[in-house]
C-alpha cells in the first residue's frame, strides 16, 4: 500500500470552540490513520513559511496575528489518497459555502475563522510535515482495522 500523509491543523478558533475531538473523530471514522499529533504555539518564523503564498497580501498581517492568538493542534494523517480525502472532509475555505457533511460545512461560517487547515497538495503536505513535525514525532505502526478500511488490492 502506497499511503500518503497530510497535515491537518486545528486553528485557534477550533481549539477555543472545543472542536478538537469532533475534528479528530471525523478523520478516524473515515478510516485514516493518525501518525502524529501535538499542540503548539505558532511563531512568526513558521507562519512566514506556512503562509508564504499569502505574504504581501493585505490580509497577511491579520492572518499571522490570528494564528498566534491561541495554540493550534497539529496532526499528521496517513492513508490512500490522503491529501484529497482530507480536503474533502475539510470542505472549501469559505465555510458558509462548504458542503454539508464537511467539517467547515457543518461547524463554521467564516472564511478566515474556518476551524481547520489541511494540506492542499502532496508537495505542500511534505513541506508542512517538515515545518511542524520532527522524525521522532511521527509514528509508524500497523493498524489491524486497515483490512476493513481498504480492499486487499488497495493494501498491496
Amino acid at each position: 500500500m502506497q499511503a500518503q500523509r497530510s497535515v491537518v491543523m486545528v486553528k485557534p478558533d477550533g481549539l477555543q470552540r472545543g472542536l478538537v475531538g469532533e475534528i479528530i473523530s471525523r478523520f478516524e471514522r473515515k478510516g485514516l490513520k493518525l501518525v502524529g499529533i501535538k499542540m503548539l504555539q505558532l511563531t512568526d518564523e513558521v507562519l512566514e513559511h506556512w503562509y508564504a503564498h499569502h505574504k504581501g497580501k493585505p490580509f497577511f498581517p491579520r492572518l499571522v496575528s490570528f494564528m498566534k492568538v491561541a495554540p493550534v493542534v497539529a496532526m499528521l494523517w496517513e492513508g490512500l489518497d490522503c491529501v484529497q480525502t482530507v480536503r474533502m472532509l475539510t470542505g472549501i475555505t469559505k465555510a458558509r459555502e462548504a458542503e454539508a457533511g464537511s467539517i467547515r460545512g457543518d461547524l463554521a461560517v467564516s472564511q478566515q475563522l474556518n476551524l481547520i487547515h489541511a494540506s492542499d497538495s502532496i508537495e505542500m503536505a511534505q513541506k508542512e510535515e517538515k515545518l511542524i513535525f520532527s522524525r521522532e514525532e511521527i509514528f509508524e505502526y500497523k493498524k489491524d482495522i486497515e483490512v476493513f478500511v481498504y480492499s486487499e488490492e488497495e493494501r498491496e
